[in-house]
């Protein structure tokens, strides 16, 4: 498959390099993997070459990691890209489309701050996120698609617990490469795939030197259902509610705290926001707000506000012009609310592979380093985040790190005209169930969409079901499957291909079970009702 390349084996490496390796197959599973990005040896050599201490790549099991190979007052010069590192802020707002945003076309109302990232950036008209929750986190996190991570549906781990977590033995997320390469790494706002109750150290296994997060509704545990008003919220010290703020509040300050501290060097921060999700809500802007679509309003408002808080707080360190601000969504906005976009009405599609569920906005913003005023057809998913992010720092990935996405640094930066992506896939929505003690996937093979710039294929139970030409039909009304035309047919052929390049059965969340807890969802409750999934 053109977009999947291996890397050359680690025995090609000098000495320093295979020690760093060595040490990296620590980190996850120690069979035996492959990259499949195309990440190359000189990007592993940036690694090398900074540090013989960028071998100590910290253990997933470690309570505490020590940042590696640069200093917080340093900033590592000759990246492959030729550049200094720049800083990272990734911004996710979840259940929300771009229908919403005013950049997009939106036309329910005006989101300035985005909009002026939009116009002073990179506005990719072709970007997938997963369709739900859970598959979009994982799926960003490790660079892989949900068939292969196993997160192919949600399972809210505070909520439904069951052994199940996102365990950094078997997955390694971009945080914690960033952090071989010297970056202060911080992540807000909404995890909800491990439980603090149980795994209080997760954030910083997961690679984040410091946390501020939405614990997610725990069970048995009533203040923890609160993200909004009164949240109640994890950081190293525990957790707590936060009484009489705001939980959007509370992320920013955080964020801003740590961009305070840690302006000198490279540092990555991830912003996971809770905000659009219910309970609907009113906002400090919006106090009055009633009613579902004008607190809907003002919590996509509230979410423009909390942006624009942070890139004026980078204005005023003085460090706008080397930080990278990405901003997205997980998947599309509830389906109970509509919107009107470039002329045509759009209803919410979160935990669908319509467009209005996996198209996502994508902003990618820095004066001086991202080319302004461009708006894109490359084609990106989520997968595309991690080698994207490790190319910026210049940090290597280790031999063990098996990647579905590809960088797309070099067209952020404006050195490509376009992406290294043929085709992008989305995926993974409902619930998953659980199996002989374990969280897998509700169906063997879970129904996706794959895509080029032009056609999307529609795959249902395994087998090609809707075909779209997406410039002529957006909104998916006219099903050209059986289509004879030339162009068509050999369309199709290519999406099938790309199809059949993936595993005939997904996989499953790759967990060493935690123990045993009282609010474990049990195996003969989940089969005789659905679970009530208010939180995710």
């Amino acid at each position: 498959m053109k977009n999947l390349k291996p890397i050359r084996s680690c025995k090609s490496y000098t000495n320093m390099e295979h020690a760093a390796l060595e040490r990296s197959r620590q980190l996850i599973s120690p069979r035996k993997a492959r990259i499949s990005n195309g990440v190359n040896r000189r990007q592993f050599l940036n690694l090398a070459a900074a540090s013989a201490a960028a071998a100590l790549l910290p253990s997933a099991g470690c309570k505490s990691q020590t940042r590696v190979a640069a200093s917080s007052k340093s900033r590592k010069i000759g990246t492959s890209l030729g550049m200094a590192q720049p800083n990272i802020i990734f911004i996710m707002v979840d259940d929300l489309g771009p229908e919403w945003l005013s950049c997009c076309g939106g036309e329910e109302m005006k989101t300035p701050n985005l909009d002026r990232l939009a116009e002073g950036g990179m506005l990719f008209n072709n970007a997938y996120s997963m369709a739900q929750c859970t598959p979009t986190r994982a799926t960003l996190l490790t660079g892989q698609y949900p068939f292969r991570h196993g997160w192919v549906n949600h399972w809210d781990v505070p909520r439904w617990g069951a052994g199940c977590h996102f365990d950094p033995g078997h997955n390694i997320t971009f945080a914690r490469i960033l952090k071989t390469a010297g970056y202060a790494t911080a992540a807000a706002g909404k995890w909800q795939i491990n439980d603090f109750r149980v795994q209080p150290d997760a954030m910083q296994q997961h690679g984040f030197d410091e946390h501020c997060m939405w614990t997610g509704y725990e069970t048995n545990n009533p203040p923890s259902a609160k993200r909004y008003w009164d949240p109640y919220i994890h950081t190293k010290a525990g957790s707590r509610t936060y009484k009489g703020k705001f939980g959007t509040d509370v992320f920013a300050d955080f964020l801003i705290d740590f961009m305070k501290r840690h302006k000198d060097g490279p540092m990555m921060l991830y912003f996971p926001m809770c905000l659009t999700h219910g309970p609907l809500t009113n906002t400090p802007l919006d106090p009055d707000a009633q009613g579902n679509i004008e607190r809907h309003k003002a919590m996509v408002r509230y979410t423009d506000h909390a942006v624009g808080r942070l890139v004026k707080a980078l204005d005023e360190l003085n460090i706008r012009n080397n930080t990278i601000i990405f901003f997205t969504t997980d998947n599309g906005t509830a389906k109970s609310i509509r919107a009107r976009m470039n002329g045509r009405l759009v209803r919410g599609g979160k935990a669908t592979i319509g467009e209005p569920g996996v198209r996502a906005p994508f902003i990618v913003n820095c004066p001086g380093l991202v080319p302004a005023g461009v708006r894109t057809d490359a084609l990106t998913d989520f997968t595309d985040i991690f080698p994207t992010f490790a190319e910026l720092a210049g940090a290597g990935i280790p031999a063990d790190v098996i990647l579905d996405g590809r960088s797309i640094a070099k067209l952020l930066l404006g050195k490509a005209d376009d992406s290294p992506r043929d085709w992008i896939m989305a995926m993974g929505f409902g619930a998953a169930k659980l199996a002989d003690g374990r969280v897998v996937g509700a169906k063997e093979c879970a129904d996706r969409v794959v895509r080029n710039k032009r056609y999307k294929l529609w795959l249902l139970d395994g087998k090609p079901a809707k075909l779209f030409d997406l410039p002529a039909d957006p909104a998916e009304t006219n099903n050209l499957i059986d289509s004879k035309a030339p162009n068509v047919i050999a369309a199709r052929k290519k999406l099938e291909a790309v199809a059949r390049s993936f595993p005939k059965k997904d996989g499953a969340p790759k967990y060493d079970p935690t123990p045993p807890q009282p609010w474990d969802v049990k195996p003969e409750r989940f089969k005789k009702k659905k679970i009530k999934k208010p939180g995710k």
